[in-house]
């Protein structure tokens, strides 16, 4: 089984910006798995539906769900978990100058059902470098060097953000 790869970086607590940085993991990502790869890993598990039949399901899950989100419905997948309308606004001086204008976006909380219980329990970590080193360090070798010349841009990002596969 593949492992999860992480990466470490000096990073501040964004809570804590005074004290001195400390190390904090960041997740290098893999890749991004499509719909269509997805319906293909279902159709792979002995399922009696087509890979054309799985995302014909999964289109139309995230058709209905956008529209069920639209009108305030809060959607919960089973074990998979809920995904939540939110919005975000700016202020008003008092409640009768707020308008529908101050809404500024909507957007979809996902909180994870027991499908996703115990995650940290059952994962293995591999440590790695950075896709950005690793990506120096291929770079050099295509052109013959023996060492890469990369430099790490400075360490602020905020911990867990870094993806590494974006």
């Amino acid at each position: 089984m593949k492992k999860i790869q992480y990466s470490t970086a000096m990073m501040a607590n964004p809570q804590k910006p005074d004290e001195a940085k400390k190390a904090y993991a960041n997740i290098q990502l893999t890749g991004i798995v499509n719909i269509n790869e997805l319906a293909r890993h279902i159709a792979d598990h002995n399922t009696v539906f087509s890979r054309g039949t799985i995302v014909g399901v999964l289109t139309e899950l995230s058709v209905c769900m956008r529209e069920l989100i639209l009108q305030g419905y809060k959607v919960q997948l089973g074990d998979i978990g809920t995904f939540e309308p939110t919005i975000s606004s700016t202020g008003a001086k008092t409640k009768d100058e707020f308008t529908a204008q101050n809404i500024k976006s909507l957007t979809v909380n996902f909180r994870d059902g027991v499908a996703f219980e115990n995650m940290r329990r059952d994962a293995e970590f591999e440590l790695t470098s950075t896709r950005k080193a690793q990506a120096a360090a291929l770079k050099a070798e295509k052109e013959g060097k023996t060492q890469a010349d990369w430099t790490p841009e400075p360490e602020e990002e905020t911990p867990g953000e870094e993806g590494g596969g974006n």
